[in-house]
């Protein structure tokens, strides 16, 4: 089988459950769909730009079929949901589709495939898929994610996965325990816990935001050095989270999507804080933990954007000055409160306002950057440039993918996994430059 992963973290997860099921059955995994008997396409429809990654992705796969090089097609993923009657109609090389939450059906559904039948399988987008624990991962990695719930809640009304993937609902504590458990058993040194909404965790299962509780049972698991957080609302920053992460239990960087920062806008995208509630929180947060590295996303030209919207959204990443920063335009979904919202922003006035405040936001990584040189952190090595005779690392500061590497000299030989003290010495905009300062890897 050969199988392509689009889309987020989450969705990777997804993949790589799949992945173990197939391969629990006696399915062997292929690098090119020329030399598959299968392919999976896991799709994403987040946003209009990973819609047309995705159908790009079925169409190549179809000319492959079309050509005789691959005998069959598996689509699943968000894009399924979506488009559920479209893509049988619209592209008849695909021979099954499953639905986005449907993981624990795959098994069956390539049973189908190869005997012949053509089929779907679709149950509700609040369809639990039993746990499977035993995923397959790329090997060579030393990060993994866990996700610890599906769904979710929060109906913001330009986002359209609460129709795809269904209500909020958490998985047991006890699970995610034994899947971190297995990931360690894997090499996985740094654990990534993803979800739509991860502040949440727990309000379904156990009435009570228990993500500080799963933190800590989490952080006991024996080869697990690294717990980071990614997609926290900011209503769900709480004390209690706070005093999780000064402990220890997750690593002091927090990825706390805010969107906006005008309180006009915030109501039109049915976001729970106001202006001033996130200033407050950004301010506690570095008060209460000083080396915290905060991420965020805003969305430029939502419906009705003015210019004195935007200019509040401005001036509060100038005032704010996060670490890391990641601006969208605003994608018009389908089905979707904001779509059928007035006052639709120009493409291009959009993509100024976003370039505006990726230019602004810019200047103040760089300057962050150049503070650090000179100062010590742990660096997980993730790779080796031999060219350059550099290793490739990462500070909990830098989530993987997403933010910038420390390109590490060591007058020793590294592997993939070391943790090592890394003193930095000079910055390259938005990456660092370091030497090893010791010879003692963990």
């Amino acid at each position: 089988m050969y199988v392509e992963s689009l889309g987020c973290d989450k969705n990777l997860v997804d993949t790589e459950v799949m992945l173990g099921r197939l391969s629990k059955k006696g399915c062997r995994i292929v690098l090119s769909p020329e030399e598959a008997d299968i392919a999976i396409i896991n799709t994403c429809s987040f946003i209009h730009d990973a819609k047309k990654e995705s159908v790009d992705s079925i169409l190549a796969l179809a000319e492959e079929k079309k050509a005789g090089r691959l005998p069959k097609i598996i689509v699943t993923g968000c894009l399924s949901e979506l488009y559920r009657e479209q893509i049988r109609r619209e592209i008849p090389e695909v021979d099954g589709v499953l639905g986005a939450t449907n993981t624990d059906r795959i098994e069956e559904l390539v049973e189908s495939i190869m005997a012949g039948q053509s089929r779907e399988i679709f149950d509700s987008p609040d369809y639990d898929a039993a746990v499977f624990l035993e995923r397959i991962s790329e090997s060579g990695k030393y990060y993994g994610f866990l996700k610890i719930a599906e769904g979710c809640d929060n109906h913001c009304t330009y986002c359209i996965i609460p129709k795809l993937r269904g209500k909020f609902r958490s998985r047991e504590m006890d699970s995610l325990v034994e899947e971190t458990k297995y990931l360690a058993a894997q090499g996985k040194r740094e654990l990534i816990l993803v979800a739509q909404d991860v502040g949440k965790y727990g309000v379904d299962l156990y009435g009570r935001r228990a993500l500080p509780e799963l933190l800590e049972k989490l952080a006991a698991v024996e080869g697990i050095d690294w717990i980071r957080l990614l997609y926290v609302y900011p209503e769900d920053v709480t004390d209690e989270l706070i005093a999780a992460i000064k402990k220890g239990y997750a690593l002091p960087y927090l990825d706390m999507p805010l969107q906006h920062a005008d309180d006009e806008i915030l109501r039109k995208m049915a976001r729970k804080s106001t202006a001033a509630q996130l200033r407050a929180l950004v301010a506690k947060l570095r008060r209460e933990i000083p080396d915290i590295c905060l991420r965020t996303t805003f969305i430029t030209g939502f419906p009705g954007e003015s210019e004195e919207n935007f200019a509040n959204l401005l001036a509060f990443l100038q005032e704010m000055k996060f670490d890391r920063v990641g601006v969208f335009p605003y994608s018009k979904e389908e089905n979707t409160p904001a779509a059928r919202m007035k006052e639709q922003v120009p493409a291009r006035l959009k993509k100024k306002r976003q370039k505006e405040l990726m230019l602004a936001q810019q200047v103040i990584t760089f300057a962050k950057n150049e503070e650090l040189i000179g100062r010590e952190f742990r660096v997980m090595i993730d790779a080796y440039l031999p060219q350059d005779g550099v290793y490739i690392g990462r500070t909990y500061r830098d989530a993987p993918e997403v933010d910038g590497y420390v390109f590490v000299e060591s007058r020793r030989e590294l592997l993939s996994g070391d943790m090592v003290r890394v003193r930095i010495t000079a910055v390259n905009e938005y990456d660092l430059i370091g030497e090893e300062i010791d010879e003692l890897s963990e």
